[in-house]
């Protein structure tokens, strides 16, 4: 890995698929003109609307979605992640997949989200992911891709777990993908902090893409797509409105930052 552009694309996605898919476009093709060579969407990219509709939108949106980020990554020549649709699995649930795609439209990882947001939060409003969403059995990727180094993958609610991104440090990750759509309520208090945690005791970059506004009439998500280096300095931040955090990713300045703080190297796994 050499020194290149990462983008994480902030949207306020809708019910409408077709709506979602134009906004996405825009998006990639704006971060692709500014000289973006990795590109994530966040999670939900191609759909934020009730569970009913999106179990049965799932057969025809999960291949949509795929083909979508295939076409992409080859029409703006980027490295492309599509940090989370719905994928039929069976007794009315979906997968909440993440695919990372290359230049040529090659599939080159995938992942679906292990960990669901069942939480009763204090203002009132109740998620239960779980009632729809069947969690993966894999653990995340990490896959090399050439020039842009070793990218490990992940979704949203699973920032809240330290030790799946240590097993992505474990494997070599250099940079860390979080799509996701947070809350604006628990975003506000936990997702930068979260983040910069991940960057920091992992001493890899964050790619962060988010959903930001109100989505369907009911549901707030926090914005703030952020790209952070492993120093866990915040080098870009989209803040509310749709658009993209934009930041160099620079392998000497990792390499740098890892013999400074050698942490990774001084873990005594056999104690735990």
């Amino acid at each position: 890995m050499g020194g290149f552009l990462a983008a994480a694309v902030q949207l306020t996605s809708t019910p409408d698929p077709d709506a979602n898919f134009v906004a996405a476009e825009e998006q990639i093709e704006l971060a692709a003109r500014r000289g973006a060579e990795l590109v994530g969407l966040p999670e939900n990219f191609a759909f934020m609307g009730e569970d009913s509709r999106r179990l049965e939108l799932a057969p025809a949106l999960a291949e949509r979605c795929s083909r979508f980020l295939v076409t992409m990554a080859r029409r703006y020549q980027v490295t492309l992640l599509g940090g989370g649709f719905p994928v039929p699995a069976g007794a009315g649930k979906t997968f909440n997949r993440a695919e990372l795609v290359g230049t040529e439209g090659q599939l080159l990882a995938r992942y679906d989200k292990i960990h669901l947001f069942d939480v009763d939060l204090p203002d009132g409003n109740t998620y239960r992911e779980s009632l729809t969403v069947q969690p993966g059995s894999q653990l995340p990727p990490v896959v090399e891709v050439p020039g842009l180094g070793r990218i490990g993958l992940s979704i949203c609610y699973d920032v809240r777990f330290p030790e799946l991104y240590r097993h992505l440090a474990g494997a070599g990750a250099e940079v860390l993908m979080v799509p996701a759509a947070f809350t604006a309520f628990t975003g506000k208090d936990h997702w930068q902090v979260l983040l910069q945690a991940r960057a920091i005791e992992n001493t890899a970059y964050v790619v962060a893409p988010a959903q930001t506004g109100l989505h369907y009439g009911r549901r707030q998500c926090h914005g703030h797509s952020l790209v952070i280096d492993p120093w866990g300095t915040v080098l870009a931040d989209a803040g509310v409105a749709v658009g993209s955090a934009v930041a160099p990713i620079d392998a000497g300045h990792g390499g740098r930052v890892r013999a400074q703080m050698p942490s990774l190297q001084h873990r005594r796994p056999a104690l735990f």
